[in-house]
């Protein structure tokens, strides 16, 4: 499907992960030029190296998103090689098994720092990097913003304490920055998120699969039976809806936190 996106230039944080990679991958297809940004410079360049193999336009850029400076130097040489932005993908993040409970691991023996770091990773990232980048849509009264959130973010997961309140974070900046551009600046500039489901990647694989069985762990087990559909969800079906969103053919959208999750967040568990 065409989007109409050719032409435009989008950076996306923690463009080499799962997801942020597909979103990349399905961009450049789309014909829009990419930053890959991410805190590993070999795994950035690797993906821009992978999609430009395709016939795609990427750079790789090494970016902290923990640090605005970082993110400011990787902002400079997007500029420098592609002149602008137009659009930008928050994925940067994930969780840590220092913030996730567990019988050896429990709630009083969380470390602050630990959460903190996490904390960095998944909201104050998309703060910065949308801080940065707003300054060229105000410019141009025009942009997307899509922060990839996650449905822990919606409904806290019973073990990850740091990593759901984080994206409830992501959440409300989402909605509050929509409003915020929108009354201040321009009606075209749009800012949603995407709240993935249980997609199985390297990110929650220590929690979903036995790493000496290969089989589902009992909280793998638990999703199966509280998730509707009763499957994971594909990076590809992350992917779809980020194009929808970023695209003019969400042009009526904008403070929306899109849940991808087979109906986990809409489920009552009875």
């Amino acid at each position: 499907m065409d989007y109409h996106l050719k032409g435009n230039v989008a950076v996306v944080a923690g463009g080499s992960g799962a997801i942020g990679g597909e979103i990349a991958a399905a961009l450049a297809k789309q014909e829009v030029a990419i930053a890959i940004w991410d805190i590993n410079s070999s795994a950035a360049e690797q993906k821009a190296g992978e999609i430009s193999s395709a016939g795609g336009n990427a750079v790789g850029l090494q970016c902290d998103i923990t640090s605005k400076a970082s993110i400011e130097s990787a902002y400079e040489a997007t500029l420098k090689e592609f002149s602008t932005v137009n659009l930008l993908v928050n994925s940067a993040g994930g969780s840590n098994k220092s913030t996730t409970t567990s019988t050896e691991l429990q709630f009083p023996d969380l470390h602050v720092d630990d959460m903190v770091h996490v904390f960095l990773q998944n909201y104050m990232g998309t703060v910065m990097a949308s801080q940065l980048v707003a300054r060229q849509f105000i410019k141009n009264k025009s942009g997307v913003i899509l922060n990839i959130s996650s449905i822990a973010g919606i409904l806290p997961l019973t073990r990850a304490l740091s990593y759901s309140d984080a994206k409830a974070a992501v959440n409300s900046f989402t909605r509050w920055l929509a409003v915020h551009m929108a009354q201040n600046y321009s009606v075209n500039i749009r800012v949603n998120a995407v709240a993935p489901g249980f997609i199985l990647t390297n990110q929650n694989r220590f929690l979903l699969i036995d790493a000496d069985t290969g089989g589902l762990t009992d909280r793998g087990r638990q999703i199966f039976h509280t998730v509707p559909m009763a499957r994971f969800g594909k990076v590809q079906e992350i992917a779809d809806a980020a194009l929808w969103l970023l695209s003019d053919r969400a042009s009526f959208v904008t403070g929306a936190v899109i849940p991808v999750d087979g109906g986990y967040t809409a489920f009552s568990g009875v």
